[in-house]
């Protein structure tokens, strides 16, 4: 909602169809036309620009701006971050797609992102707790191939760590008595 409010457009959740009580996405922006936005009003007064960005979340990135950051092994570099896969339901990430290629022909892995250790937004790197080697042994991943739970035990089980699916399990167990 901040979003939608931020750039002056409607939500779409507003109705029942797709786009809120449109047909189209372009209903979203209705009214803009002829009229300066926020961010225009703010483009000249720097105070505002200021206190307009002052609770912002400096963690926060782009899908997009993480693309490509270089992956650090705890024993060396290991690859780069090609993708993300995200839980449909919850829109949690629940995997980075590493790419390795570099140092080995064509290989895919997932990482947890509770595997990171760290990340450093102004050198573009992703520090995590595993070796290269344990990261070259990894079940490789393949785009093509739906990701199951079972494929998902055996990552986890290579790196000996615990998957996220019991913490859900429990989570959802709790709610439901209340």
């Amino acid at each position: 909602m901040g979003y939608l409010g931020y750039y002056g457009y409607g939500s779409y959740w507003g109705g029942g169809g797709l786009w809120g009580a449109g047909i189209y996405p372009d209903v979203l922006q209705a009214g803009l036309q002829g009229r300066s936005t926020r961010a225009d009003k703010s483009a000249s007064h720097p105070e505002a620009v200021v206190e307009q960005h002052r609770h912002d979340d400096p963690h926060l990135r782009s899908g997009n701006a993480v693309m490509r950051y270089y992956v650090h092994a705890s024993d060396g570099d290991i690859g780069h971050v090609e993708g993300f896969l995200v839980d449909e339901r919850s829109w949690a990430i629940r995997y980075l797609i590493v790419n390795t290629s570099n140092w080995w022909l064509g290989h895919e892995v997932l990482i947890a992102p509770q595997w990171i250790d760290n990340v450093d937004w102004p050198e573009s790197t992703v520090s995590v707790g595993l070796t290269r080697e344990a990261i070259k042994h990894s079940p490789p991943y393949d785009s093509a191939a739906p990701l199951n739970r079972e494929h998902e035990a055996g990552i986890h089980t290579h790196y000996g760590r615990t998957g996220y699916w019991p913490r859900e399990a429990k989570h959802s167990q709790a709610e439901s008595r209340l």
